[in-house]
């Protein structure tokens, strides 16, 4: 409910209301056809506004002024387009309220110290979806709005500057397509004793991120092997690696030695998220090579849905942006999987 201050509110012949901001609803009663708004709080009453205000017999009306003063869906809309960077849809202010949404698949990036700011303005609420959720087209991401129906301009001043200090404040990525190379270590896949059902998870997670599988390569509990299989891999156009299995601490689990000998800059071998606990990261050159424990293959969502999304989307992830996943790190393990619509990674 809005709030307005008693010297904001004047009481003033309809003639005299031209230009000014509406206080509250006027209704319009048509027996047997109409009883509804003909006028809502926070209309901007204009010229030929007055003659239908007469004819509803209103002489006087509430109004407030918008002298040093910004009317509620201009600020709102300011707000908005100050603090939106790229790949966002903004909709036509609404009582007062501004929505963005996503134009794009992609990830959701908000600048959170600026958001604080932001709303630490009297008056001023921008909320928003958690930072690094991967979104869809049309999907609602914000909404933005001042409380009460004008704001002094200095005040929006003030909210713009924030902005502009830390622009973007919310904008959307989109994921980069990169050919990937696979690696499936495990003997009992190398000599076809089981079927590899490793290989064909970790290939859908990365189509539906809009990459492509370049070539995967099955190798056995064998370190000369597995790091001759990354480098091929790197060799032939690979521009993100993905080692599968071989991740524990059990002594034919060679996968983390291998990525280091093939070499590899860890950034973690381990990650404060489960299911994904047994995860490590490591870049060679430029190009992200993670290795995937078997959780990857076993739950729906896990440590791939965290940190490989915000590395598709061109971000350069430290152990620091990992060691920090751990609160909102633990899955539920829901029996109806809502991610991102949930607090895993939140």
């Amino acid at each position: 409910m809005k709030y307005y201050e008693k010297d904001k509110a004047t009481s003033v012949p309809v003639q005299e209301a031209v230009g000014k901001v509406l206080l509250h609803d006027i209704t319009r009663i048509v027996p047997d056809l109409f009883k509804g708004p003909q006028f809502k709080k926070g209309h901007v009453i204009t010229m030929p506004d007055v003659k239908v205000l007469l004819d509803m017999g209103k002489e006087h009306i509430y109004v407030t002024g918008l002298d040093n003063e910004v009317h509620e869906n201009e600020a709102a809309l300011c707000i908005a387009r100050a603090a939106t960077g790229r790949n966002i849809r903004l909709s036509e202010p609404q009582e007062g309220k501004v929505s963005l949404s996503s134009q794009i698949f992609g990830l959701l990036k908000v600048n959170v110290d600026a958001l604080f700011e932001l709303n630490s303005i009297q008056d001023v609420i921008f909320a928003t979806l958690h930072n690094r959720r991967t979104v869809q087209p049309e999907e609602e991401l914000a909404g933005t709005r001042v409380v009460p129906l004008t704001v002094p301009k200095e005040r929006l001043e003030t909210a713009e500057a924030v902005c502009r200090k830390y622009y973007p404040v919310i904008e959307v990525t989109p994921f980069k397509r990169c050919d990937v190379g696979v690696v499936v270590t495990g003997s009992e896949v190398f000599h076809q004793r089981i079927r590899d059902g490793f290989g064909p998870v970790v290939s859908k997670k990365f189509e539906r991120l809009g990459s492509r599988i370049l070539k995967k390569k099955v190798v056995s509990d064998d370190m000369e092997m597995t790091v001759t299989a990354i480098r091929d891999l790197l060799d032939n156009g690979a521009d993100f690696i993905a080692v599968t299995g071989g991740m524990s601490v059990d002594p034919d689990d060679l996968t983390p030695a291998a990525i280091r000998a093939a070499g590899g800059r860890v950034v973690t071998y381990g990650a404060p998220v489960l299911p994904g606990a047994m995860f490590m990261l490591a870049y060679i050159g430029d190009v992200p090579v993670v290795g995937l424990p078997g959780c990857v293959m076993y739950y729906r969502t896990s440590i791939f849905d965290l940190v490989v999304p915000p590395i598709l989307a061109g971000e350069t992830l430290e152990r620091e942006d990992i060691v920090r996943m751990g609160h909102g790190g633990f899955c539920a393990n829901c029996s109806q999987c809502r991610f991102p619509a949930c607090s895993f990674g939140k």
